[in-house]
C-alpha cells in the first residue's frame, strides 16, 4: 500500500488540533522546566546533565572554576553522537535504515567494550585501594573512550531511527566504508582536541552541545517509540510530518530529565554532582 485511501481515517498525528494541544503541553512542561532549574544556559545544561550523569567534580573538565555540564565520559559520549549524526547526515545517510555492515558492527562493539573495561578499572578507584586497577585511570582516557562509544550509539541509533521514521527508508548500510569510520574518527579527534584545550572559550560552546547531544538522543529514542506505539512506523514522508512525532518525543525527553532532576534534587538538595572521590 503507497498511501491514505480517500476513506481511511486521518491519524490523529496528522491532525492540526493534536499539534496545538502538543505544543501547549510542551510549552507547560518545559517552562515549568525552566523555571525550577538553575539561572543561564550553562545552568540549564547542568540541569539536563544532572539527569543523566553522576557529575563527579573530579571526573569533569572544567570552565575555569565552573564544572562542565557532564563528566568527562559523557561529554565524549553526547559530544561524539552528536558530531557523528552530523557528520553522517552530511554524507546523505539521512534516510539510510541499514545497520552498520559485519565489520563494522565488531568495531562499534568494540568502541563500547573499551569504554566498558575503562569504566570498570575507574570503578574500582573508588574503593580507595581495596580493589586493584589495571592502569592509572584519567578524564583524558574518560573522554576518549566516550566519544568513541558516541561514535557506536550515533552508528546504531541512526538507522533504527530512520527505519521508524521514514517510508522511503533505504538499506544503505549506515557505516559500510572504511572511509566513513575513518572519518568519523577524524572529527571526533578534533573534538576531543578540542576539549582538551581547556579554553573558556572553546569549552562554553561545547559544555552547551553536550547538552543537546543528551537532548538529541533522548528525542530520537522517544519519536521511535511514540511511533511505534501509533502504528504510525514507517508511514512518513517528510520533515512536516515529523514534526508532530518529534514535538512528542522532545517533550517527553524533557519530562524525564524533569523527573529524574526533581527527585535527584530531592534527594540530595544540590545541583552539584554526586559525593563521590577518585
Amino acid at each position: 500500500m503507497t498511501g491514505q485511501s480517500e476513506t481511511q481515517p486521518a491519524h490523529w498525528l496528522t491532525s492540526p488540533a493534536a499539534g496545538v494541544l502538543a505544543l501547549g503541553v510542551f510549552a507547560l512542561i518545559v517552562g515549568t522546566w525552566l523555571a525550577n532549574t538553575p539561572p543561564d544556559l550553562l545552568g540549564k545544561a547542568d540541569a539536563i546533565g544532572y539527569a543523566i550523569c553522576h557529575r563527579i567534580d573530579l571526573r569533569s573538565f572544567h570552565l575555569g572554576d565552573r564544572q562542565m555540564p557532564l563528566c568527562a565520559r559523557c561529554t565524549g559520549i553526547y559530544l561524539g553522537a552528536l558530531a557523528s549524526l552530523i557528520t553522517l547526515a552530511m554524507l546523505g545517510r539521512g534516510r539510510a535504515g541499514g545497520l552498520p555492515t559485519a565489520p563494522f558492527m565488531v568495531v562499534l562493539i568494540a568502541f563500547i567494550g573499551v569504554m566498558g573495561v575503562d569504566g570498570v578499572n575507574s570503578y574500582m578507584g573508588l574503593f580507595q585501594g581495596r580493589l586493584p586497577q589495571l592502569y592509572t585511570p584519567s578524564n583524558e582516557l574518560r573522554l576518549i573512550t566516550g566519544a568513541l562509544t558516541g561514535i557506536a550509539v550515533a552508528g546504531l541509533i541512526y538507522p533504527v531511527f530512520n527505519q521508524t521514521l521514514w517510508r522511503g527508508w533505504t538499506l544503505e548500510p549506515m557505516v559500510g566504508r572504511w572511509r566513513d569510520l575513518a572519518l568519523l574518527l577524524g572529527v571526533n579527534a578534533v573534538v576531543v582536541a578540542l576539549v582538551l584545550t581547556n579554553e573558556v572559550a572553546v569549552l562554553y560552546p561545547l559544555a552547551l552541545l553536550s547538552a543537546l547531544g543528551v537532548l538529541v538522543l533522548l528525542t530520537m529514542l522517544y519519536t521511535i517509540g511514540v511511533l511505534l506505539i501509533a502504528r504510525r512506523d514507517a508511514t512518513l514522508t517528510g520533515w512536516r510530518q515529523a514534526a508532530l512525532p518529534l514535538l512528542l518525543g522532545l517533550t517527553l525527553a524533557i519530562v524525564q530529565i524533569a523527573v529524574v532532576d526533581a527527585v535527584r534534587y530531592g534527594l540530595f538538595g544540590t545541583w552539584a554532582g554526586l559525593p563521590l572521590a577518585g
